[in-house]
């Protein structure tokens, strides 16, 4: 028999809206959608997370800013706009030392060799920008306090094949305190010892880092670090000073980019003779 009365209209979801349902949708720089309660149809051009608005721009360049969520409508079926999601940080490509960064490299267990600096701020320096690379390497750099003994720390540290021993050594220049004290070690076996020109590695960073033009100049009467303090206005009266002043130059250090070439060559050439094979 004949159904006059057709389908029933309570059957299948008779509450499902004509053009479907409204998904959650990204809101992607590029995509074109159409704000329903105006018909203003537009390419979005920015997504404001902090405001919850997003720009469209139509084919005549006319922009409207309107509120993410409901109420758009994506190739004829409502959309939800909401922020896309964000990006996860890049792995870097380079080191700060400029070297090609290895992905998911370990560190390797440290070498017998090592790299000796005079103090912590040079091995702060150093970590900061030679960090994953000398991880990667095995090479452990460690600081001295000082290298007024550095014959008797040779002797004990005892290079020989396959453990060398490279030493950055400060105010490396003809006539100084530390040039003779370098020289009763160089030219031992597996023993290199370089320096930069600088009284300290605080000068090895570029002075523009800081805003100035060059370091000051410190008269030899003036403790250097306390004197440049001084000189640049910031707190010297205690060691604590001191150790802020330091940490303010060292934020300012990101990469090689920021460092001297006097200090780059030298901590590049330790770096390659603690990891040459032994002939």
């Amino acid at each position: 028999m004949a159904d006059h009365y057709g389908d029933d209209v309570l059957s299948g979801d008779w509450r499902k809206p004509v053009r479907g349902r409204s998904v959650e949708t990204p809101a992607e720089r590029g995509l074109v959608v159409e704000e329903v309660t105006t018909g203003f149809c537009g390419e979005i051009m920015r997504i404001d997370r902090n405001l919850y608005t997003v720009d469209l721009e139509d084919r005549h360049l006319k922009r409207r800013t309107f509120e993410l969520g409901p109420g758009f409508l994506l190739e004829g079926k409502p959309v939800i706009l909401v922020p896309p999601a964000r990006k996860g940080p890049v792995a870097p490509t380079r080191t700060a030392s400029g070297s090609r960064a290895v992905v998911g490299a370990k560190a390797r267990v440290a070498l017998p060799s090592r790299i000796y600096v005079e103090g912590r701020h040079d091995a702060e320096l150093v970590e900061r920008v030679w960090g994953d690379d000398l991880r990667i390497e095995g090479v452990a750099v460690e600081y001295l306090g000082g290298i007024d003994d550095l014959a008797s720390i040779v002797d004990q540290f005892d290079p020989g094949p396959g453990r060398r021993l490279g030493v950055l050594v400060d105010h490396l220049v003809a006539g100084s305190k530390e040039t003779r004290i370098a020289q009763q070690v160089s030219g031992r076996p597996h023993v290199l010892v370089v320096g930069h020109p600088y009284v300290d590695v605080w000068q090895s960073v570029k002075p523009s880092r800081l805003g100035l033009t060059e370091w000051p100049l410190i008269p030899r009467n003036v403790e250097w670090k306390h004197g440049i303090c001084e000189a640049l206005g910031w707190p010297h009266d205690d060691q604590a000073d001191i150790a802020r002043a330091w940490k303010r130059i060292l934020g300012t250090v990101s990469s090689f980019a920021d460092l001297e070439p006097e200090l780059l060559g030298r901590v590049e050439q330790l770096i390659d003779f603690v990891t040459e094979p032994e002939a």
